[in-house]
């Protein structure tokens, strides 16, 4: 077994003749789902520690671009004119979701409008206005935006569309949410919380009926210690910067893309859930993404395989056409647009082959069957000009005749455009977040959140910007309280 798969033995409790610390709740990983299960913990009366493997706060979600997927009926969506309702939501997510856990689904949901206030109430707002058009980040600190495939069909159909990326007031792609972890680090302060920085939690301990009792740590300037605690919070991470995991679970991902993680990503924290019986679930899945968007109007072009068929309505969210891309032969995929619809992208992921004068000169160059590419395209436009997409049911406003040449041509093909991704795949969980064994039942004492926790984020196909924050705050804060309830009910 390759060193990265290996399995950390369980600390029996009986063994261990001293406690550096002995608190009702230590929580491992101060991300966004640690900070907010260690808030949610100390909230509700309980003793917290934190242990930080990094010398700062923020883990992977100091280097995301602040969206939280919230909906509902919160102060943005109403302050905006957007009309949403937690059964709403509540069928959007259960539709785009391979998996869905109904309980999960259904909490996150009915909660959601709670959890913004709870969000602002760490001392910011969100601010109440809205982005209409369709990019990835918004460009400035617009509070809100479309960032799934609510208004793409067959979803359109099954919920009412309403826009749910919640957007941190910070500008630009990356960094906005590392705000919100500094908001939780003062609020840890004001209750009292410690937080161990530089302190990595290598060890579950457990007793003798295999409920977990405690952490075994290492600090390089501390030496080693161990936490006796009635309830462990894992919230350490995915396992994107392991490779050997990887390597077992998504290989795709280890070949070309750049992933999105931190340095602790390197699943660790799933390595000791296992050591202590958890099951993982979604391990094969990742986010990915390689934007042809903005500008939007490129989506009214046609994305071709290399046999020249169409695969996926154009419109839909980068994610999503960026999955389907992978399942086509040889992970192969062109972006066509006609002269009046090209405009070069102001940061091109997806990179400009050529222009062509034909379209058999495009079929030529790019390998793909003469004629397929022409009959796909002639079928598209004369269903475009009625404003029709029987195919894919692209929506009307991206619906445009390619007809007027010279051709450009994009390419989508993973190892040509630049396509970053992370690991969704984590522990199995109860909606409180109580770790899961093979049969389903809770592990006493042991909890999971954040990217190390299987929740509501189980595939790239059905994601929505936002739903790791969401779900990593949301279930982060639940089991945090229910960790707190279980130490004082000891």
């Amino acid at each position: 077994m390759a060193d990265g798969t290996q399995i950390p033995d369980t600390l029996p409790l009986g063994t261990v003749t001293g406690f550096s610390d002995e608190v009702d709740v230590v929580v491992i990983g101060l991300g966004i789902a640690g900070g907010c299960a260690a808030v949610e913990a100390a909230s509700n009366g309980a003793r917290v520690l934190v242990l930080e493997r990094a010398a700062a706060a923020g883990g992977t979600t100091a280097l995301a671009g602040g969206h939280f997927y919230l909906g509902g009926g919160t102060a943005v969506q109403k302050a905006t004119g957007h009309e949403d309702s937690a059964e709403e939501m509540e069928r959007y997510i259960t539709a785009v979701s391979s998996d869905p856990e109904p309980d999960k689904v259904h909490a996150y949901c009915v909660d959601s409008v709670e959890h913004f206030d709870w969000l602002e109430a760490l001392g910011f707002q969100f601010e109440r206005s809205y982005y209409p058009e369709k990019a990835v980040v918004q460009p400035e600190t617009q509070g809100l935006m479309y960032t799934g495939n609510e208004k793409v069909w067959p979803f359109n159909t099954i919920a009412v569309p309403a826009p749910r990326g919640h957007k941190v007031p910070v500008p630009g792609d990356t960094g906005g949410a590392a705000m919100i972890v500094e908001l939780l680090v003062k609020r840890l302060a004001d209750l009292g919380v410690e937080v161990r920085y530089e302190t990595g939690a290598r060890r579950l301990v457990t007793d003798d009926d295999g409920t977990v009792a405690g952490v075994a740590w290492h600090s390089p300037g501390a030496g080693d210690g161990v936490v006796k605690a009635s309830a462990v919070v894992i919230a350490a991470g995915g396992f994107v910067m392991n490779s050997d995991m990887v390597a077992e679970n998504v290989p795709w991902l280890a070949e070309k893309p750049y992933v999105l993680g931190n340095t602790y990503d390197d699943g660790l924290g799933l390595r000791m859930g296992i050591s202590a019986g958890a099951v993982l679930k979604h391990m094969d899945q990742a986010f990915c993404t390689a934007p042809v968007y903005p500008p939007a109007i490129l989506l009214t072009g046609i994305a071709v395989n290399k046999n020249g068929d169409r695969f996926v309505a154009e419109d839909s969210y980068h994610s999503r056409t960026s999955s389907f891309v992978l399942d086509q032969p040889d992970s192969t995929a062109y972006l066509i647009v006609d002269e009046n619809h090209m405009k070069r992208p102001r940061m091109p992921l997806v990179p400009f082959v050529d222009g062509f004068e034909t379209i058999a000169e495009a079929e030529e160059a790019l390998g793909i069957p003469t004629g397929r590419l022409q009959a796909s395209l002639d079928r598209y436009n004369a269903n475009a000009a009625r404003g029709e997409d029987p195919d894919f049911h692209k929506a009307p406003e991206y619906l445009a005749p390619q007809d007027h040449g010279p051709w450009a041509v994009f390419d989508m093909s993973l190892g040509k455009a630049m396509y970053a991704g992370f690991t969704l795949g984590g522990m199995a969980t109860s909606v409180d977040g109580e770790v899961l064994d093979d049969t389903g039942t809770a592990i006493a004492g042991l909890y999971a959140a954040g990217a190390c926790a299987a929740n509501i984020a189980q595939d790239s196909k059905g994601y929505a910007s936002g739903t790791q924050l969401g779900e990593g705050s949301y279930f982060g804060r639940r089991a945090g309280r229910h960790a707190a309830h279980r130490a004082a009910a000891e």
